[in-house]
C-alpha cells in the first residue's frame, strides 16, 4: 500500500501574510475613518425645533454633544483600542479586538437613538420660556446622526477585522522579540588607564581599574 504524503501549496503559504498586510490596512483605514467621523459629527447639529416664548416662536438647536456623549467618548475608546492592538498579543489581542468592535456597535446604537431624542432641546426651552414643564414643539432632525452611525459601522469593521485576522498582524516589540531570545549587551570599551574618567566610572561600578578584580 501506498501513502501519498500532503504537500502544503506555495500559494496557500503566501496567503496568509498577504491576507494580514491586507486586513491591516483596512483595519487603520477604518478605525481612524470611522472615529474622525463620528467625532466631527457630534459636534454638528443634531436636531431643531421652537420654543414658545412671549407669544412668539423662538428657534432652538442642539448640538451631538448636547444629545448624548456615548458616541464621542467612544469613538475615542476606540481609537485607543486600534493603537492597543499593536501593544498585546494573543488573548490580549483578542480582547482589544472585541472592545474595538464594541465601540462601533455602541456608536451606532447611540447615534441612531438619538436621532429621535428631544430631551436636550426640551431643556433648552424650558430654560428659554422659564417653565420647566415647556417642551419644544415642530421637532427635526438633521443627518448628522446617521454620519455618526457610519462612522460606527466602521469602527465595527474595524474590530471584526482584527478579530479574524489580528493574529497576523504584527506586534511593536515583534522586531525585538522575533526569535524569544534575549538581544546580546553591548560589550563595554576596553579600560584606558590614562584617562581619569574612565578609572572613576570603573571606580563607580565596583571594578577594579588594576584589573587585579572587583574594587
Amino acid at each position: 500500500m501506498e501513502y501519498v504524503t500532503a504537500v502544503p501549496h506555495p500559494r496557500s503559504e503566501a496567503a496568509a501574510p498577504g491576507s494580514g498586510r491586507r486586513s491591516l490596512a483596512l483595519a487603520l483605514l477604518f478605525g481612524a475613518l470611522g472615529s474622525a467621523v463620528t467625532l466631527l459629527s457630534t459636534r454638528q447639529r443634531w436636531s431643531e425645533g421652537t420654543a414658545t416664548v412671549a407669544g412668539g416662536a423662538f428657534p432652538l438647536t442642539a448640538k451631538g454633544s448636547d444629545v448624548t456623549g456615548v458616541p464621542a467618548a467612544l469613538a475615542i475608546a476606540g481609537l485607543a483600542a486600534l493603537v492597543a492592538v499593536f501593544a498585546v498579543r494573543r488573548a490580549g489581542r483578542f480582547a482589544v479586538s472585541a472592545l474595538l468592535a464594541l465601540s462601533g456597535a455602541g456608536i451606532m446604537a447611540a447615534a441612531l437613538l438619538g436621532a429621535s431624542d428631544g430631551s436636550a432641546l426640551d431643556d433648552q426651552a424650558a430654560r428659554a420660556s422659564g417653565d420647566t414643564s415647556a417642551t419644544v414643539a415642530s421637532f427635526t432632525h438633521t443627518g448628522w446622526p446617521y454620519a455618526a452611525a457610519a462612522g460606527g459601522a466602521l469602527i465595527l469593521l474595524a474590530g471584526l477585522l482584527a478579530l479574524r485576522y489580528g493574529r497576523l498582524w504584527p506586534a511593536m516589540s515583534g522586531r525585538y522579540e522575533r526569535d524569544g531570545t534575549p538581544r546580546p549587551r553591548r560589550a563595554a570599551r576596553p579600560l584606558d588607564p590614562d584617562r581619569p574618567e574612565d578609572i572613576w566610572k570603573a571606580l563607580d561600578r565596583g571594578e577594579d581599574p588594576t584589573g587585579a578584580g572587583p574594587a
